[in-house]
């Protein structure tokens, strides 16, 4: 029997933790505007002194992501800190310490939207105009010419990395995401499809367990709760550090769950995780 807690509101379970990692994109927002509620909560979270990092797997830098937040109406002081797949990949492209990024080469292939070349600035890169003349690619999901929901029309660009013998550095392991309402394939899908046609690549962000110690040392407490809306990523990664986890259902498996408590408790069993808590979103 499944012990996962069927709540409404998030209010029960801040008293039973130090501190909180919450997704973003999903819990707080959908890319266009936050979810009803979740600034309130965040608000409730910050008036009792809980301290929460945004872990997110937006491949941008951190400040970016920041600006958009405040375009919606989230203020920098709602929460303690923030760290995306972006920031974390502009870093390691950076310090070139991991064997992986120090093999790497200087001339990136940019697969993604031109919106999100930050997580390259100010770095000893040069941009390649294909992939032949590239040592390695850049992917941070479909750009804005291409097919935002089918990934086929990615094939061809995918197969000529492939054939030209690069890497790839995977800056948003999500899969797919709701935005304002629509489904839109990430750079997550794309690097599934590329590894499955031989290619090599590497996944920044959650659910890799190295993502999380940065965002720990952040929370600075020990009794810490992971709070996210996708069962691959967010709840898996935090199972994969040994933290408690709560489920947000509104997110990108609300369509298939619809609120259904067995379908949420079966969805939950087959992926092999246990979050503590699910509820229908971030409110207080």
């Amino acid at each position: 029997m499944s012990t996962m807690q069927h709540l409404d509101s998030f209010a029960a379970l801040a008293d039973r933790y130090d501190g909180f990692i919450l997704d973003l994109w999903g819990v707080i927002h959908d890319g266009v505007t936050p979810y009803p509620g979740a600034i309130d909560c965040l608000g409730h979270l910050k008036r009792l002194g809980k301290p929460t990092v945004l872990l997110s797997n937006a491949p941008r830098r951190a400040h970016v992501a920041q600006a958009a937040m405040r375009g919606m109406g989230i203020a920098d002081a709602l929460y303690t800190g923030i760290l995306t797949s972006g920031e974390a990949t502009h870093l390691m492209l950076r310090d070139r310490v991991d064997p992986f990024f120090a093999g790497l080469g200087r001339r990136v292939y940019h697969l993604g939207p031109e919106r999100d070349r930050n997580v390259i600035e100010g770095l000893d890169l040069a941009l390649a105009a294909s992939p032949a003349a590239a040592d390695f690619v850049l992917n941070t999901g479909p750009d804005d010419l291409g097919s935002a929901t089918d990934l086929g029309a990615w094939e061809s660009v995918l197969q000529a990395c492939l054939a030209a013998g690069l890497p790839m550095v995977c800056a948003n392991p999500d899969l797919e995401v709701i935005r304002g309402g629509n489904r839109l394939i990430c750079a997550g899908l794309l690097t599934q499809r590329f590894e499955e046609i031989g290619g090599t690549a590497r996944w920044i962000g959650k659910p890799d367990p190295a993502v999380y110690a940065p965002v720990l040392a952040m929370l600075g407490v020990s009794k810490v709760l992971a709070v996210g809306d996708a069962l691959r990523t967010d709840i898996a990664g935090a199972t994969s550090v040994g933290l408690d986890s709560c489920w947000v259902l509104g997110g990108v498996h609300a369509e298939e769950l619809g609120g259904d408590r067995g379908r949420i408790e079966a969805a939950a069993a087959e992926a092999g995780l246990a979050p503590v808590a699910c509820l229908p979103a971030f409110v207080w």
